[in-house]
This record gives C-alpha cells, sequence and structure tokens, in this order.
C-alpha cells in the first residue's frame, strides 16, 4: 500500500521540493514488501512529538535537508529533530549531533522519559541491519537496542499510546511492547499517526480527511468535517495541533474531533510538535524546509526558533 501523496496547494516549487525529498530519501534501499517514500512523523505529549543536506550555523536552520520526526521537552525547552542524517539537539548552537548516523524515517518519543522509538535506514557505518525494523533509545538517542521486525519494516508512520505502539510500513500494526504485534483492520495509508503516551487517541493524517482512534490503532473512523491535516501533533492528551498542505494551522481542545483554524506557515513544512509552556500556553514548532520556526501564541503567529 503506498503512502499518501498530499496536495502542495499553489505551489510548483513547493512540489519539486517535495520530490527532491523523496528521491534522496530513496536512495537507501527498502527490501521488497516495505513501504517507501514516506513522510514526516507523529507526535507525543506534554513535551511533543509527531516527519537540505547540509549545516547551519544560526539556532533557527537545519543540520539536515530530511527531517522526518521533531519532539520538544516542554520543561527543558530541548527540541529534537530525526533526520536523514540521524538525531540532532536544535537547542545548542550550533546543533548537537545525539548517537550513531542512522536515516530515521520514523520517530517518536515518550514525554519526559528519554525513550524513543525510531526506523528507517541504517547509516554508512552502522552494523543495524536494512531496514532497521523497530528500535528503541532509553537515553535520550544515545544509543538503540533492535526490538523487532530487523530487515522487515521501515516504519514512516509511527506514534505511542497509553496502550502500546501505533505503526504503518505499508500496513497498520499496533504492538503493546514493540516485540510483539497485530495488523489493524484500516483500509488507508497515513502519512502521520500522531498520539500521546497518556491516552489511546491516535489521529491518522490522509489527503481526505482524518481518521481517527480511541483504541489505540486497533479500529478507526473519520472525523466529520475535519480540515485536510498532512502534519498532527498532541501538546497533551486532549489538545492537538495540525498543519494543512497550504501551511494552515489548526487547533483541537477534544482529542482530534473538532478543530479550529489559527495562523498559517508561509513555507514548506516537513514536521510539527506541540506541548504546553510552564505559563500554560500552547506552544508550536515546524521544522520547515529551511529552518526550526515556533508559535508561542497558540498558532497565530510564527517566529525563527533559538538556541537556549
Amino acid at each position: 500500500m503506498p503512502f499518501p501523496a498530499f496536495p502542495r496547494l499553489g505551489s510548483a516549487a513547493a512540489a519539486a521540493a517535495l520530490l527532491l525529498a523523496l528521491s534522496a530519501c530513496a536512495s537507501s534501499p527498502a527490501p521488497t514488501g516495505t513501504a517507501e517514500p514516506g513522510t514526516a512523523e507523529s507526535g507525543t505529549a506534554e513535551s511533543g512529538t509527531a516527519g537540505t543536506h547540509g549545516s547551519g550555523g544560526s539556532a533557527s536552520s537545519l543540520p539536515s535537508a530530511h527531517v522526518h520526526g521533531l519532539t520538544v521537552d516542554a520543561k527543558t525547552g530541548r527540541v529534537l529533530l530525526a533526520t536523514h542524517e540521524g538525531l540532532f539537539d536544535m537547542s545548542t548552537e550550533p546543533a548537537t549531533k545525539i548517537g550513531p548516523t542512522n536515516d530515521l524515517m520514523g520517530f517518536t518519543a515518550v514525554a519526559g522519559t528519554g525513550v524513543f522509538y525510531a526506523s528507517g535506514h541504517p547509516g554508512k557505518d552502522s552494523t543495524m541491519p536494512n531496514p532497521m525494523g523497530l528500535i528503541r533509545s532509553s537515553d535520550g538517542g544515545k544509543t538503540w537496542e533492535q526490538l523487532s521486525r530487523q530487515g522487515k519494516s521501515d516504519f514512516h508512520a509511527l506514534t505511542v499510546t497509553k496502550s502500546g505502539i501505533v505503526a504503518f510500513d505499508g500496513q497498520l500494526w499496533t504492538s503493546p511492547d514493540g516485540k510483539t504485534w497485530t495488523t489493524a483492520t484500516a483500509g488507508f495509508a497515513p502519512a502521520v499517526l500522531a498520539g500521546n503516551a497518556g491516552t489511546n487517541t491516535v489521529l491518522a493524517t490522509l489527503p481526505e480527511g482524518l481518521q481517527r482512534s480511541t483504541d489505540g490503532g486497533r479500529t478507526w473512523k473519520p472525523v466529520p468535517s475535519s480540515p485536510v491535516i498532512q502534519f498532527a501533533a498532541f501538546a497533551n492528551d486532549k489538545e492537538a495541533v495540525g498543519v494543512e498542505p497550504n501551511g494552515t494551522v489548526h487547533h483541537s481542545t477534544d482529542g482530534g474531533t473538532t478543530w479550529t483554524s489559527k495562523g498559517k506557515i508561509n513555507a514548506e513544512v516537513q514536521a510539527v510538535a506541540a506541548a504546553k509552556g510552564t505559563e500554560g500556553k500552547l506552544q508550536i514548532w515546524a521544522a520547515t524546509e529551511g529552518e526550526l520556526i515556533v508559535s508561542r501564541d497558540g498558532g497565530a503567529t510564527f517566529r525563527p526558533a533559538e538556541a537556549g
């Protein structure tokens, strides 16, 4: 089952950029049965998640052209990017590389624990199988262990819930522990899976509109009259944010059932994350094609993010 292609409304240049990104990611081959290509990933909770080779010196510039995941710890202000070249801490200037150089096509975090899950392809000097299957880090991305489906699955869409893990590699799967898997009944291919470790609500983004699960990804229903959201992330167990292909930002306070339009991101988005700040204000981060931006007013306005 192929991954969905979201339209880039009113932008031929954006469409060309997307094709370049997909062709570059496809340079890491996947065995028969895995899905290529994919898109940015999913979101987690209080510290929110959710997916240009080159480096930049400013705090907002990106260390990689291909960002597949983004997670933020609202308490510490630490912002991490999962990319084609590995994991980077954007809280320092310049960005700091964390752990080995692997292509993290799928990435999600368990809020406030330092536990990450990822998938994708091994880097040049890696001893990981290709594809990597599901891997886990318990030390903030410094080291990774192989959990399951090594050599079988390249999970481009990946998230955590209260009851386990939801992942997509051409087939939608659920797992209570990242080792044993059950196929989920879903006749769709999600671009992004957004979940929260404190609830069993999961959002799946599609060109036709959102799909929503309240049982950890086992069963799904379409969200009536939802905007066409491409990137989604949870800030906590109730609040979620979504971004349309044209950059329009939306906010939900009921787990993705209803949405309110906010501001707009005037750049090509690769990944988003959301969190509640220390004062209880909704904050939204987005990795665009050239920089990391942040909104500290609930999505009304965005500006380049600053390190520290």
